[in-house]
């Protein structure tokens, strides 16, 4: 016997009903892909299931150019039946950032491990790969970082031994010439004992000889003898 044709109205069972979208679901990616091989054609799917869950499908790498293609076609004509190219723009606009907006929370989602359970094999094959590209990026961009804040600490590390060493050679020299001025050296020792000795000698009053027969005043006698022996005669 041949299979009963099924009568088309919503299925009372949750769990049956969940079971049938996945099936139907899947042969409507498959037939979708097919049309778009076999005849060259740009396909995009949008599902969304009875909980509000985004499935989609794109025969292009980017959902939005199909998107941005049905639009211009789409609003064409009612741009210009209506004449209103502003309120038609806004419209645009409007719908072109509403489906931006579900396509990026529902990438976000996936990315963060949510919402899996609708990803076809290829589709997580393909969200692996950009996690495992991205965790690539971050730890180079995490030892690049690493690497300038360890270069930076060397250098700072360099320039503060260079302060030190410059630090420590001033000190060295002032001490250097605070024990070069505490101790004083032997010929100016020689010169404070010639110095004095001479004073004595000058202040005692006597006469030294200088040559037969003449003597020398001390410096204490206003006017010398042979001048007052002079003055006598």
């Amino acid at each position: 016997m041949g299979r009963g044709r099924v009568q088309l109205k919503q299925i009372e069972n949750k769990i049956s009903r969940q079971v049938t979208f996945s099936k139907r679901r899947t042969g409507l990616r498959k037939k979708a892909h097919e049309i778009s091989v076999l005849c060259d054609a740009q396909v995009a799917l949008i599902v969304f299931n009875a909980k509000g869950k985004l499935f989609d499908y794109s025969s292009e790498s980017s959902m939005e150019n199909v998107l941005e293609r049905y639009e211009r076609h789409a609003h064409i004509g009612q741009l210009v039946e209506d004449g209103d190219e502003s309120q038609g723009n806004w419209s645009l606009q409007c719908f072109k950032l509403t489906g931006k907006v579900e396509v990026l929370e529902k990438n976000l989602r996936n990315f963060v491990g949510q919402d899996l359970d609708p990803l076809s094999l290829r589709e997580l094959q393909s969200l692996e790969h950009q996690l495992d590209t991205a965790i690539k990026r971050i730890r180079t961009r995490k030892n690049q970082v690493m690497n300038e804040s360890i270069s930076d600490l060397q250098k700072k590390a360099k320039q503060l031994q260079e302060q030190n060493g410059t630090l420590t050679k001033k000190i060295k020299d002032k001490g250097k010439a605070v024990a070069e001025r505490s101790q004083c050296p032997p010929q100016l020792q020689l010169h404070h004992r010639l110095v004095p000795s001479l004073t004595p000698a000058q202040n005692s009053g006597g006469v030294e000889e200088v040559d037969e027969g003449g003597t020398v005043p001390s410096t204490t006698t206003l006017i010398p003898p042979w001048m007052l022996h002079q003055f006598a005669r």
